[in-house]
């Protein structure tokens, strides 16, 4: 079968970490190499790929997938350039920094028909695998309410200076706030109309940092919360529903494995500690439970694994690109909605 040689471009934390693991452990990929400015280190790693010094030389070579997985206010440009070279793109989060340019993308990529995809790797995450396996089985029964959370306790100011500058792919809306929009949008579909609050709330900060998001849907309401203050954790998932509720902590614990250096595996990874189990109080067959729901593994292997597919097989894209132009018009919304305090109309 084909192998899909793929580059990046940048080597930093995200190819380091997120990407280039997953490359090396499947066996239908083959890294060829990242575009890289100042530090050369993917060789230290990798030593038979290449450092490419340019866009240009990286895009002009034998490559078939090319991962954006630079600043977010850079993807709008790179992704386009690289799918103006007749290559396949998996773009990070935030997609684009606004809906036009998002939508244009999409278009573009169906023009030429190259497959386009968002690396929205928390779908695959253990915690979110589980809650979105109790809402699919119905253990909840119709669900009327939910509150998706990404808490962090962090008040310093990151060193990367493009998440602190005030440029439009910077705050946390953009970072983690892009994970929440798309799992919500994965779980329940497009909301009608948004409410957003943004703060600031970090000393000497210039973007947002905390977001609080409230999607209305015809029959739910949908709140999703993030933050650097938060420094004792309340459940990152609560979904209530007509048969009862489900609290999730958020325990995934691939990216802290990842960081430590250890090396991704088909079996055995993205196994959480029990004691972060969720905590399902419903009914079951006429009857009140309430116990501990063992967790689903967790595995970015998934991701990658479906894009090949949609890439040799033309199946479709993990996270389409239509899906990254949802997340995009709620981000739009909530940042419209924070600056005129009113509810956005979606549809």
């Amino acid at each position: 079968m084909k192998k899909l040689k793929t580059a990046l471009l940048s080597y930093g934390m995200s190819g380091k970490v997120f990407h280039a693991p997953f490359l090396e452990l499947h066996p239908r990929f083959e890294l060829t190499g990242s575009w890289e400015r100042s530090k050369k280190l993917i060789q230290q790693d990798y030593p038979e790929v290449k450092s490419y010094s340019s866009l240009e030389e990286l895009l002009s070579d034998d490559v078939d997938l090319v991962i954006v997985n630079t600043p977010v206010e850079t993807h709008y440009e790179y992704a386009k350039k690289v799918l103006e070279a007749g290559k396949h793109a998996l773009v990070e989060k935030a997609f684009t920094t606004t809906t036009a340019e998002a939508e244009e993308l999409r278009d573009l990529a169906k023009q030429k028909g190259l497959k386009l995809s968002v690396y929205q790797n928390r779908r695959w995450d253990s915690d979110f695998k589980t809650v979105k396996e109790v809402i699919d089985e119905k253990l909840l029964g119709d669900v009327v309410e939910a509150e998706f959370r990404f808490d962090r306790y962090n008040p310093n100011l990151s060193p990367k200076t493009h998440k602190e500058t005030a440029n439009a792919g910077a705050g946390v809306l953009k970072d983690l706030g892009s994970h929440l929009i798309d799992q919500a949008i994965h779980l329940f579909g497009l909301p009608n109309a948004v409410f957003a609050d943004l703060r600031i709330t970090r000393k000497n900060s210039l973007v947002d940092d905390l977001m609080d998001i409230l999607l209305y849907y015809s029959d739910k309401r949908v709140r999703l919360r993030a933050g650097f203050f938060f420094r004792e954790a309340v459940p990152a998932y609560a979904v209530h529903g007509t048969k009862g509720s489900f609290l999730k902590s958020r325990g995934d614990i691939q990216e802290d494995e990842l960081k430590s250096g250890k090396k991704p595996t088909l079996e055995g990874w993205g196994i959480e500690p029990e004691d972060k189990a969720g905590i399902l109080h419903t009914e079951k067959d006429g009857e009140v439970y309430r116990g501990h729901i063992p967790t689903r593994p967790g595995n970015y292997y998934g991701l990658f694994d479906a894009l090949y597919h949609s890439i040799t097989e033309n199946k479709p894209e993990p996270v389409p690109a239509e899906d990254g132009v949802k997340v995009m018009k709620v981000i739009d919304a909530a940042i419209q909605s924070s600056e005129q305090k009113k509810v956005i109309q979606l549809k």
